[in-house]
């Protein structure tokens, strides 16, 4: 049998996707469209859970489920998440054939509605075609894009699949089975205000307390598994005042948890080193020094999957039905995926094709869209997991 994907129908339920707004915690109308459309198809389960009063969003997590014909197979889920970055509202998709792209004055959205564009077109096919497959699970999470605030809430024991797939990351026919933690911070120096013109001499200059610490720390490519940022820094009133106070906000990741909490520790001490140094200075309020407060937090948890694990043996058995020699790596982002492992939900990420995501320059190749959608139809309609399986269907 012939599975044809319906090449006018991807393109226009991307399009569409893209162009109902759902930036983090405003997911509302675009959970509403999904919650219809699964429906629509059959889903034999649709919940949203009540996530949205912890996340802040005007949506929960939604789950899906499509009942298989294959009762002895343990079945799998799809993931994505609905929530795009700003500028997110308005989207108007340009498309000529071959490219989606904005209108320049947005993102795409194809972060994550790639993912979710390819999931609606498998399961509109393996209706289409009634098509044998095991039990096969939606999870639909917001918040995404401001630290993966959904995916911590949602349920996982609801999840009745032993493995899933995370559809969300740039490059096309790769599979990331290893991915980092990751610590953020907040680093907030006080001084002492004072005249800059005046009275310079009576102010404690919290910037300057801030650049001597971030000099004396090494960012960006800290060994083979680690890697931190300063990614924000706001302080100061005007320019004719010594700025009492610095805000710095940044993260540091690795696939080591020991390397990972040696890091962060490492820019902690920097900090406090150079405020506790500094010299004591005659303010308006008496004697002082600078001061230092760390806020550290656990942003995600590291992921790694066994290459021979059935998660990747079942997607590395979808791509050779199709032809394809997939890429497994090791990456540096994390995603809902990291999230989901911890939980106990073995979980893989999936490229989908984006490209520039974040950007207003956004874009994704229609036929790496359809390159995902034939490889998500084959991991539903494998056989087995052996390398040697022999593919029922011609996805074309």
């Amino acid at each position: 049998m012939n599975i044809t994907i319906n090449r006018e129908r991807l393109a226009k339920t991307f399009i569409g996707l893209c162009e109902i707004s759902s930036p983090s915690r405003h997911e509302r109308a675009m959970a509403d469209y999904l919650k219809k459309l699964f429906a629509d198809l059959g889903a034999t389960d649709i919940s949203e859970d009540d996530s949205a009063a912890e996340t802040g969003a005007d949506s929960g997590n939604l789950y899906f489920r499509f009942q298989g014909d294959q009762p002895e197979r343990d079945g799998f889920f799809f993931s994505c998440h609905m929530d795009t970055v700003q500028p997110g509202e308005g989207v108007r998709v340009r498309f000529d054939g071959e490219m989606f792209t904005s209108m320049g004055d947005t993102v795409l959205g194809g972060d994550d509605k790639s993912g979710i564009a390819a999931i609606i077109e498998t399961m509109r096919l393996l209706k289409e075609h009634q098509a044998s497959h095991p039990d096969i699970e939606i999870l639909i999470t917001t918040c995404e894009e401001i630290g993966l605030l959904g995916a911590r809430c949602f349920d996982a024991a609801k999840v009745r699949g032993t493995y899933g797939y995370t559809l969300d990351s740039s490059g096309i026919d790769r599979v990331i089975i290893g991915a980092p933690a990751a610590n953020k911070f907040s680093i907030r120096i006080t001084g002492a205000s004072a005249h800059a013109g005046l009275q310079p001499e009576m102010g404690i200059n919290a910037i300057a307390v801030a650049a001597k610490a971030i000099s004396a720390i090494k960012l960006g490519r800290l060994d083979a598994e680690s890697t931190a940022n300063f990614g924000v820094i706001a302080g100061g009133v005007a320019t004719n005042i010594v700025p009492e106070c610095v805000v710095i906000d940044g993260e540091v990741r690795s696939h080591d948890p020991k390397k990972l909490q040696a890091h962060s520790e490492a820019i902690a001490q920097a900090f406090s080193r150079v405020a506790a140094a500094w010299p004591e200075t005659m303010t308006e309020s008496g004697p002082r020094r600078p001061t230092v407060d760390i806020k550290l937090a656990a942003e995600y948890p590291a992921m790694r999957l066994a290459p021979d694990s059935p998660v990747a043996r079942r997607i590395q058995t979808a791509g050779r039905s199709l032809g394809k020699e997939l890429e497994f790596v090791i990456a540096g982002g994390g995603s809902d995926a990291n999230i989901f492992n911890e939980k106990g939900l073995p979980t893989a990420i999936v490229a989908t094709g984006m490209d520039l995501v974040h950007t207003t320059g956004e874009r994704l190749r229609f036929g790496d869209l359809l390159e995902l959608t034939r490889l998500l139809i084959a991991i539903a309609i494998i056989d087995d997991e052996s390398c040697c399986a022999t593919p029922r269907y011609l996805v074309e």
